[in-house]
Protein backbone atom coordinates (compact mmCIF):
# COMPACT_ATOMS: atom_id res chain seq x y z
CA UNK A 1 0.00 0.00 0.00
CA UNK A 2 1.54 3.79 -0.87
CA UNK A 3 1.74 5.30 2.63
CA UNK A 4 0.36 8.76 2.53
CA UNK A 5 1.36 10.55 6.22
CA UNK A 6 -0.41 13.88 5.47
CA UNK A 7 -2.83 15.14 3.27
CA UNK A 8 -4.35 18.19 2.73
CA UNK A 9 -8.05 18.36 1.53
CA UNK A 10 -8.64 21.59 -0.42
CA UNK A 11 -11.55 22.43 0.98
CA UNK A 12 -13.07 25.15 3.81
CA UNK A 13 -16.16 23.38 4.35
CA UNK A 14 -15.83 21.44 7.68
CA UNK A 15 -18.33 19.20 7.30
CA UNK A 16 -16.85 17.73 4.16
CA UNK A 17 -13.33 17.48 6.13
CA UNK A 18 -15.15 15.10 8.60
CA UNK A 19 -16.79 13.15 6.24
CA UNK A 20 -13.60 12.28 4.59
CA UNK A 21 -11.69 12.26 8.04
CA UNK A 22 -14.22 9.51 9.43
CA UNK A 23 -13.35 7.65 5.94
CA UNK A 24 -9.70 8.15 5.48
CA UNK A 25 -8.75 8.10 9.15
CA UNK A 26 -7.44 4.49 9.57
CA UNK A 27 -5.19 5.39 6.16
CA UNK A 28 -3.80 8.75 7.11
CA UNK A 29 -2.15 10.33 10.05
CA UNK A 30 -2.66 14.00 9.79
CA UNK A 31 -5.75 15.47 7.35
CA UNK A 32 -6.08 18.94 7.36
CA UNK A 33 -8.10 21.28 5.13
CA UNK A 34 -7.92 24.70 4.10
CA UNK A 35 -9.05 26.18 7.63
CA UNK A 36 -5.01 25.47 8.56
CA UNK A 37 -3.46 27.70 5.59
CA UNK A 38 -6.09 31.00 5.45
CA UNK A 39 -3.38 32.75 3.34
CA UNK A 40 -4.64 30.10 0.33
CA UNK A 41 -7.56 32.32 0.46
CA UNK A 42 -10.40 31.61 -2.06
CA UNK A 43 -10.12 29.88 -4.76
CA UNK A 44 -12.16 30.38 -8.15
CA UNK A 45 -14.43 27.31 -9.01
CA UNK A 46 -15.15 29.03 -13.05
CA UNK A 47 -14.94 24.96 -14.37
CA UNK A 48 -17.83 23.66 -15.83
CA UNK A 49 -17.73 20.72 -14.43
CA UNK A 50 -17.17 19.04 -11.46
CA UNK A 51 -13.95 17.70 -12.81
CA UNK A 52 -12.38 20.82 -13.99
CA UNK A 53 -13.20 22.57 -10.69
CA UNK A 54 -11.44 19.31 -8.72
CA UNK A 55 -8.65 20.14 -10.88
CA UNK A 56 -8.63 23.96 -10.43
CA UNK A 57 -8.67 23.42 -6.44
CA UNK A 58 -6.26 20.88 -6.10
CA UNK A 59 -3.22 22.69 -8.27
CA UNK A 60 -3.94 26.09 -6.61
CA UNK A 61 -3.21 24.20 -3.47
CA UNK A 62 -0.59 21.62 -4.52
CA UNK A 63 1.34 24.55 -6.25
CA UNK A 64 1.19 27.25 -3.35
CA UNK A 65 2.25 24.22 -0.55
CA UNK A 66 4.74 22.47 -2.59
CA UNK A 67 5.94 19.80 -4.68
CA UNK A 68 5.90 17.80 -1.88
CA UNK A 69 2.39 18.18 -0.46
CA UNK A 70 -0.65 15.88 -1.46
CA UNK A 71 -4.02 17.52 -2.07
CA UNK A 72 -7.11 15.96 -2.21
CA UNK A 73 -9.81 18.02 -3.43
CA UNK A 74 -13.33 17.46 -4.02
CA UNK A 75 -16.15 19.15 -6.12
CA UNK A 76 -19.42 17.53 -5.73
CA UNK A 77 -22.92 18.87 -5.95
CA UNK A 78 -26.40 17.85 -6.84
CA UNK A 79 -28.13 17.11 -10.62
CA UNK A 80 -32.00 17.23 -10.64
CA UNK A 81 -33.22 16.08 -13.87
CA UNK A 82 -36.57 18.08 -13.82
CA UNK A 83 -34.17 21.18 -13.78
CA UNK A 84 -32.08 19.81 -16.79
CA UNK A 85 -29.26 19.42 -14.25
CA UNK A 86 -29.16 22.26 -11.99
CA UNK A 87 -27.92 23.47 -9.48
CA UNK A 88 -24.83 21.12 -10.66
CA UNK A 89 -21.01 22.84 -10.01
CA UNK A 90 -23.28 25.67 -8.86
CA UNK A 91 -24.99 23.83 -5.79
CA UNK A 92 -23.17 25.52 -2.98
CA UNK A 93 -24.23 29.03 -4.65
CA UNK A 94 -27.30 28.42 -6.37
CA UNK A 95 -29.25 31.11 -4.54
CA UNK A 96 -26.04 33.49 -4.92
CA UNK A 97 -22.32 33.37 -4.28
CA UNK A 98 -22.64 33.88 -0.33
CA UNK A 99 -26.06 31.68 0.18
CA UNK A 100 -26.61 30.28 3.09
CA UNK A 101 -27.28 26.22 2.60
CA UNK A 102 -31.11 26.94 3.77
CA UNK A 103 -31.70 29.50 1.03
CA UNK A 104 -29.88 27.25 -1.32
CA UNK A 105 -32.57 24.51 -0.68
CA UNK A 106 -35.69 27.21 -0.71
CA UNK A 107 -34.72 28.16 -4.28
CA UNK A 108 -34.44 24.21 -5.48
CA UNK A 109 -37.67 23.26 -3.93
CA UNK A 110 -39.52 26.73 -5.87
CA UNK A 111 -38.50 26.09 -8.84
CA UNK A 112 -39.26 22.27 -8.64
CA UNK A 113 -42.65 22.78 -7.44
CA UNK A 114 -42.73 25.72 -10.10
CA UNK A 115 -42.13 23.33 -12.75
CA UNK A 116 -42.90 19.67 -11.85
CA UNK A 117 -45.87 20.73 -8.76
CA UNK A 118 -47.12 17.20 -8.98
CA UNK A 119 -43.93 15.75 -7.96
CA UNK A 120 -43.54 13.16 -11.47
CA UNK A 121 -40.28 13.45 -11.68
CA UNK A 122 -37.98 14.69 -8.55
CA UNK A 123 -35.12 12.44 -9.51
CA UNK A 124 -31.95 13.62 -8.41
CA UNK A 125 -28.09 12.30 -8.19
CA UNK A 126 -26.09 13.48 -5.87
CA UNK A 127 -22.51 13.19 -7.78
CA UNK A 128 -18.38 13.83 -6.79
CA UNK A 129 -15.26 14.24 -8.62
CA UNK A 130 -12.34 14.07 -6.48
CA UNK A 131 -8.35 15.27 -7.91
CA UNK A 132 -5.49 14.02 -6.44
CA UNK A 133 -2.30 16.14 -6.70
CA UNK A 134 1.45 16.43 -5.21
CA UNK A 135 2.67 19.70 -6.19
CA UNK A 136 1.62 20.56 -9.51
CA UNK A 137 1.56 17.19 -10.90
CA UNK A 138 -1.76 15.52 -11.01
CA UNK A 139 -1.55 11.72 -9.66
CA UNK A 140 -5.43 10.25 -10.03
CA UNK A 141 -9.07 11.11 -10.28
CA UNK A 142 -11.80 9.49 -8.61
CA UNK A 143 -15.52 9.39 -8.61
CA UNK A 144 -18.94 9.09 -7.21
CA UNK A 145 -22.17 8.85 -7.54
CA UNK A 146 -25.66 8.50 -5.80
CA UNK A 147 -29.19 8.01 -6.81
CA UNK A 148 -32.31 9.30 -5.44
CA UNK A 149 -35.49 11.69 -5.55
CA UNK A 150 -36.31 15.04 -3.67
CA UNK A 151 -38.85 15.19 -1.23
CA UNK A 152 -40.96 18.52 -0.94
CA UNK A 153 -40.39 19.46 2.80
CA UNK A 154 -36.94 19.35 4.79
CA UNK A 155 -36.79 16.38 6.91
CA UNK A 156 -33.65 15.46 9.37
CA UNK A 157 -31.13 17.47 11.40
CA UNK A 158 -28.10 15.40 10.31
CA UNK A 159 -26.11 16.12 7.53
CA UNK A 160 -25.62 19.93 5.50
CA UNK A 161 -26.42 20.95 2.10
CA UNK A 162 -29.03 19.28 0.44
CA UNK A 163 -28.82 15.99 2.71
CA UNK A 164 -32.47 17.13 4.39
CA UNK A 165 -34.61 17.18 1.07
CA UNK A 166 -32.71 13.96 -0.76
CA UNK A 167 -33.77 10.56 -0.29
CA UNK A 168 -31.28 8.15 -1.52
CA UNK A 169 -32.02 5.17 -4.05
CA UNK A 170 -33.71 2.25 -1.87
CA UNK A 171 -34.38 4.06 1.51
CA UNK A 172 -37.24 5.97 2.78
CA UNK A 173 -35.60 8.50 4.78
CA UNK A 174 -33.29 11.60 3.98
CA UNK A 175 -29.48 12.10 3.91
CA UNK A 176 -30.19 14.19 6.97
CA UNK A 177 -32.18 11.47 8.85
CA UNK A 178 -29.86 8.56 8.37
CA UNK A 179 -27.30 8.14 10.95
CA UNK A 180 -23.67 9.64 9.98
CA UNK A 181 -22.47 5.95 9.26
CA UNK A 182 -24.98 5.17 7.02
CA UNK A 183 -24.79 7.92 4.90
CA UNK A 184 -21.38 7.68 4.84
CA UNK A 185 -21.48 4.12 3.80
CA UNK A 186 -23.26 4.86 0.19
CA UNK A 187 -22.69 8.67 -0.30
CA UNK A 188 -21.28 9.85 -3.51
CA UNK A 189 -18.15 11.15 -1.45
CA UNK A 190 -17.82 7.40 -0.06
CA UNK A 191 -18.07 6.03 -3.41
CA UNK A 192 -15.10 8.34 -4.65
CA UNK A 193 -12.87 7.63 -1.64
CA UNK A 194 -13.58 3.96 -1.84
CA UNK A 195 -11.59 4.57 -5.35
CA UNK A 196 -8.96 6.86 -3.78
CA UNK A 197 -8.29 3.67 -1.00
CA UNK A 198 -8.46 1.40 -4.00
CA UNK A 199 -6.09 3.22 -5.49
CA UNK A 200 -3.79 3.73 -2.55
CA UNK A 201 -3.29 -0.09 -2.05
CA UNK A 202 -2.32 -0.31 -5.86
CA UNK A 203 0.41 2.61 -6.09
Amino acid sequence: MNEINRLVIATGNTHKTEEIRKLLGPYIKIIEDLKSYPEIGEIDETGLNFEENASLKAFAVGEFLGENSLVLSDDSGLEVSALSGEPGVFSARYAGENASDDENRKKLLRKLNEIDSDMSDWSASFKCVMTLVKGSDKLATFEGSVQGTICDEERGENGFGYDSIFIPEGYENTFAELPSETKNSISHRYQALEAFKKWLSEA
